[in-house]
């Protein structure tokens, strides 16, 4: 049975700014609102929302340390010293590497590797087997990506062969921080960089743009490297505000007008050649496919893809091959998850106490590591509940967390870090690791902070409203003007919508393979304007609504495009009996 949900409508703007808005932008006040709730209150900065330039991104060199990074690569190029590109196994990371590896082939410099760990044998981030692999080779400069600001143990092992490294991330760091020639990170306790939401891959953007503006390379020579960071951007969930949203804006627009050769192939196996690709698209179709290949096999083979040049002899049938080996491991992973979320339900829902528990910690040395971030989600989106799902591998308990809105899941774990090997992730995914019999243990103590620190708003899962309309606010220009609040994502979330008391206007029915969605004709009974909508996985509200009892309504507002036909529809995100 589906969790009810709070609906809870977001404080309004000052009706006196809202207004003013209104009128100097020539918009709805409805949409004034959106502005002034995202913390846009004036014209200018209105247009600089809608109108985001690549020409604001902040000087890189306000980062620390980005100035002995830069030496430091610099010297290496000329040098023509070898350089590894290390980076993390998921879409952050991959793509991370791609965009550093092909900006420092395009400079010229050949004595360039990558390296991506494997997920079973070495675990998250910077490992003792890449930094002998770096020695063999003769490495003498590493460059980190989306990983390494833990890794205090790691780069003073490496130190002591020769090796530098340059640490790129944007994970919470410890209170030490690694002996690194540079370490790029905007949420350092010093940090004093204006954002400190950007990606992984964002970060070694950074990097690469401090290395251009020093060596008087052009901007644009980047531009064609930020359909990898719109992918990083999307698929990591990181705040689409600030930085990220400028970066996300045009990278969305490389991304459809010219993505890089194996991005493109990508682009094929989900089906989405000549259709405008979303964050949305990213989130559901790009990026799982670039995750299964870290998540059942090797990471390594997404950066292959992702760095083929422009130029390569690599025939059509050559990059279809590679593309439909990533699509068939997405599809296996699917299988995998799903078996996998339906073995941890029907544990938890034989479990006595688990009604009376506030989270959940789950264990199975024979569950496939690859896809237990996927089944914590699931979890945490079916019980409300933060969640930790567990494996067995290289002989420890190891696997991810996924919290609930507003619960820091990081806090939690960091909590009982005395029962850790290791550990990282922000407020809403977690990675870690412990000695198979510290899980019990484990399980009792994040029970005991969960229940201790969960507030009762936290409990329960809630839909943020933005505002309430009538059916008849929806018009073709509203509409026009609402898709320029895109790209969504974090901070600047898709608008939801609600609407008080429609009624059934005649055709409404229930659709899919098991009758589980309705299609939705319904009347604003104050406007008396129609809307079609549809609700996924909402057909048992069918007979109530065809005995024509007020419904209340609160959804997002889309195209839908059928058979050549753009036609305005809702996409309903929860139904309640009205009450008034």
């Amino acid at each position: 049975m589906p969790i009810e949900k709070t609906w809870v409508l977001k404080q309004q703007g000052d009706s006196r700014t809202v207004n003013q808005l209104a009128q100097s932008l020539g918009i709805a006040p409805v949409l004034a609102n959106l502005l002034v709730q995202r913390g846009i209150e004036t014209e200018q900065e209105a247009q600089k929302f809608f109108n985001p330039q690549l020409a604001d991104l902040h000087d890189p060199f306000l980062m620390k340390d980005m100035d002995k990074a830069i030496k430091r690569i610099s010297a290496a190029v000329r040098n023509n010293e070898p350089i590894m590109v290390y980076g993390d196994y998921d879409v952050d990371g991959t793509t991370a590497v791609a965009l550093v590896y092909i900006f420092l082939r395009k400079l010229g410099h050949s004595n360039l590797m990558f390296y991506i760990p494997d997920r079973y044998t070495e675990g998250y981030g910077v490992s003792y087997r890449g930094i002998e692999y770096a020695e063999r080779k003769g490495v003498k400069l590493v460059i980190t990506l989306d990983c390494g600001i833990k890794a205090v143990d790691k780069v003073a092992y490496a130190k002591e062969k020769g090796i530098d490294f340059i640490i790129c991330d944007h994970h919470t760091p410890d209170d030490t921080l690694p002996n690194a020639v540079a370490v790029l990170d905007p949420k350092r306790v010093d940090s004093t960089y204006p954002d400190s939401n950007l990606s992984g891959c964002g970060v070694g953007f950074k990097l690469m743009q401090a290395f251009a503006q020093n060596n008087n390379i052009e901007f644009e020579s980047l531009i064609p490297l930020l359909d990898l960071l719109a992918v990083s951007i999307a698929s990591d969930i990181v705040p689409i505000n600030g930085e990220n949203r400028i970066l996300a804006y045009y990278g969305l627009k490389q991304l459809n007008m010219s993505p890089c050769v194996g991005m493109k192939s990508i682009i094929d196996v989900c089906g989405l050649t000549d259709k405008e690709i979303s964050v949305s698209d990213i989130v559901f179709k790009i990026g799982p496919r670039l995750n299964a290949s870290g998540r059942l096999q090797s990471a390594k083979e997404a950066v292959k893809l992702l760095i083929i040049p422009e130029e390569s002899t690599a025939d059509r049938i050559t990059l279809e091959k590679m593309a439909e080996k990533i699509d068939q491991y997405n599809l296996d992973r699917k299988k995998l998850d799903k078996n996998i979320t339906e073995e941890a339900t029907e544990e938890l829902e034989n479990a006595d106490d688990f009604n009376t528990q506030s989270s959940i910690v789950v264990y199975n040395p024979n569950w496939h590591k690859g896809v237990v971030g996927i089944v914590a989600s699931r979890l945490t989106e079916r019980y409300y509940k933060p969640t930790i799902v567990l494996t067995h591998s290289n002989g420890c308990a190891t696997g991810s967390g996924r919290s609930v809105q507003g619960f820091d899941i990081y806090k939690a774990i960091e909590s009982c870090r005395d029962l850790l090997e290791n550990f990282g992730g922000h407020m809403y995914a977690v990675g870690l690791s412990m000695k198979e019999e510290n899980v019990p243990e484990f399980q009792r103590r994040f029970e005991k902070y969960v229940s201790e620190n969960l507030s009762e708003e936290q409990r329960l899962p809630q839909i943020d409203i933005d505002a309430c309309i009538d059916f008849c606010d929806i018009t073709p220009k509203f509409f026009r003007l609402l898709k320029q609040f895109s790209p969504y994502g974090p901070e600047n979330m898709k608008p939801i919508f609600v609407t008080r008391r429609t009624f059934d206007y005649g055709t409404s029915k229930v659709v899919g393979k098991e009758q589980e969605h309705l299609k939705l004709e319904l009347i604003d009974s104050k406007s008396e304007c129609i809307m079609n909508g549809i609700a996924f996985g909402m057909s048992e509200f069918n007979d109530y609504i065809k005995s024509l009892n007020p419904v209340d309504i609160c959804y997002s507002i889309e195209e839908n495009t059928f058979n050549g036909n753009t036609t305005i529809q809702l996409v309903i995100k929860d139904i309640k009996k009205s009450t008034t």
